[in-house]
This record gives structure tokens, C-alpha cells and sequence, in this order.
């Protein structure tokens, strides 16, 4: 089952910076506990989803961040 694009450019950047900062904030200490745990899971998810360009929540939400 092929999934087809749905995140454009701009949107799979943002997710990488977003996931860069949570990685930082990780390795310097400023985060810990469950805290440290949940966002280090959602950035690993944000890097997955940036180099495959496929976001599986938005397809049932009917968003399209691509340029047509």
C-alpha cells in the first residue's frame, strides 16, 4: 500500500526545527522525566514524517499541506 504525499516543504522544515529544538533541549538537560520521554517520541515522529512526507493524521482530516 503506497500512502500519497501530503505535507508540503514549509510544513515538513517546520517539523524538523521543531524536533532539532526538542533534541537541543534534551541533550542540554532542560528537559526530563515524562516529559523528556513524550517529546522525544514526538520528535521522532516529526523526523519520520518529514523525510517520508506523509502525515497518517491528516489524511482523516482531509489536510493537504502540498503545493498543487
Amino acid at each position: 500500500m503506497k500512502l500519497q504525499k501530503n505535507m508540503g516543504t514549509q510544513d515538513r522544515i517546520i517539523r524538523l526545527v521543531i524536533a532539532a529544538v526538542i533534541a537541543i533541549l534534551y541533550f542540554t538537560g532542560n528537559l526530563s522525566g515524562l516529559g523528556a520521554i513524550i517529546l522525544s517520541i514526538l520528535a521522532v515522529i516529526f523526523i519520520v514524517t518529514s523525510f517520508v512526507g506523509v502525515c497518517p493524521m491528516y489524511k482523516p482530516l482531509g489536510i493537504d499541506t502540498r503545493k498543487k
